[in-house]
């Protein structure tokens, strides 16, 4: 992959082969590839039936690559997600038992119907690319990443995911309910078999690595540095803000605004990345003070006015 039109050329056909089943939202598409070139991980918040985890499934279909599906309830252990090691009762000797979590692709479906302990699981796989077993690291496979889907918080059944939880996800995004033209799509596209059944990948694990070394390339300059510091200050500083953007947050917003703009074709980022990539980024990882609930203030309004206010910097 030694030119742009081959890096276009492999996101192009990841977003086609997508495309077979999910019906419009691009937006929504460019952000788990945005997480997938980061090498970040993706919670995706939305009431049920609206396609989570048939885009986290399609996607997975469109790489070369492992996938395995964990399916949140509340009688799953950590042990289940990491693996746990055993006997064997003819040789005598200690085996390893992997958990779910060694794929390279893992669907974390209904992350917030089991148990805080059960959550804090995937902490260190999500951060480190390893699992801990018996004091003992094992690394997971490369690419790796994790998508979770959760229902809202409101529902019956649900444990609020922790901070720390929340902020190993790059992003997090939501589906949304189709327009009209594309639900009649929908309709249509599954009259007949699932158009999920027949889909089959299209690129490779190595082509996903390479684009992750590209990603590496794209510039991102002083200025633009300078933008992204300004924001997450800015969240630390506001007193409608009870816990602010950590570095870790700063990173992410970088990296993602670096891997928008390989989506748009550049080499280098521009403002116009970092405010698109600002609230999927940073709106989950900011808490704000008690009273901002009874001003009915969210985190994206308090963000969005964040963004208003910190200067643009002029890149020529």
């Amino acid at each position: 992959m030694d030119s742009e039109k081959e890096i276009t050329d492999v996101i192009s056909r990841i977003k086609q082969n997508i495309a077979r089943v999910i019906v419009g939202k691009e937006r929504v598409v460019d952000m788990v590839l945005i997480a997938l070139i980061c090498g970040g991980h993706v919670l995706i918040e939305d009431v049920p039936g609206l396609g989570k985890t048939t885009l986290v499934a399609a996607l997975a279909r469109s790489l070369a690559c492992s996938f395995r599906r964990i399916q949140f309830t509340p009688d799953v252990l950590p042990s289940d997600i990491t693996g746990f090691t055993s006997i064997n009762i003819k040789t005598g000797e200690r085996e390893v038992n992997f958990g779910a979590v060694m794929a390279q692709i893992v669907l974390a479906d209904e992350i917030n119907r089991t148990s805080p302990k059960t959550q804090s699981s995937l902490l260190e796989v999500m951060q480190e690319g390893q699992v801990t077993i018996d004091g003992i690291s094992y690394p997971v496979p490369q690419p790796f990443m994790v998508l979770a889907t959760q229902n809202p918080v409101e529902l019956i059944g649900t444990y609020p995911l922790p901070e720390a939880q929340l902020d190993r996800f790059l992003l997090k995004i939501s589906i949304g309910y189709p327009q009209r033209e594309e639900e009649m799509s929908i309709l249509k596209r599954n009259m007949g078999e699932n158009p999920l059944s027949s889909l089959t990948s299209v690129v490779s694990a190595q082509d996903i690595l390479l684009l992750r070394e590209k990603h590496r390339e794209v510039l991102c300059a002083q200025p633009i540095l300078e933008y992204i510091v300004s924001i997450t200050n800015a969240s630390r500083e506001s007193d409608k803000i009870l816990l602010g953007i950590s570095p870790r947050g700063s990173l992410a917003l970088m990296n993602a605004a670096m891997a928008n703009a390989m989506l748009s074709g550049r080499r280098y980022t521009l403002p116009d990345d970092v405010q698109a990539m600002a609230e999927p980024v940073l709106a989950h990882r900011l808490v704000l003070q008690p009273q901002g609930s009874q001003r009915k203030e969210t985190p994206q309004t308090v963000l969005h006015g964040i963004l208003r206010s910190v200067k643009v910097p002029s890149i020529t």
